[in-house]
């Protein structure tokens, strides 16, 4: 009698490492993101594309705001067309990072979503940074 996990046979392993090399073509976690942005090679764009009120309240840092309705071809054009973009949303939860990646992606962009949003980015301990209100 096979367990729940067991159930179903595991890929081969040449299978598997194609499902997860693809996988990672797509993604990048939080903790990836975390250290590039803590070195000297940042090799991408990072796109939050919340509301601009909510990013003014809390933030990656480093990530511009960029709402994935903003995103048009002309907006895009202020980069390099070889600029890498990581967009994130809210977290698991929110599918403003999916909507992101497909609009930069049919602009002909290289993208990927960090996983896990501001709730992965909270749950691996990192700081978040707001915008200061000028009186």
């Amino acid at each position: 009698m096979s367990s729940p996990v067991s159930e179903f046979t595991a890929a081969a392993p040449e299978s598997a490492a194609e499902h997860f090399a693809r996988k990672l073509a797509f993604e990048a976690d939080c903790w990836d993101v975390h250290a590039s942005l803590a070195s000297a090679n940042v090799d991408f764009v990072l796109l939050d594309v919340r509301s601009p009120t909510l990013f003014a309240q809390s933030h990656v840092p480093g990530a511009l705001n960029l709402p994935h309705g903003k995103m048009t071809a002309h907006r895009m054009s202020e980069w390099p067309a070889n600029t890498l973009f990581v967009v994130y949303c809210a977290g698991p939860h929110c599918n403003g990072a999916d909507k992101a990646a497909l609009r930069l992606s049919r602009l002909g962009l290289a993208v990927k979503a960090m996983v896990g949003g501001m709730t992965g980015w909270a749950d691996e301990g990192f700081g978040f940074e707001s915008l200061k209100k000028t009186s």
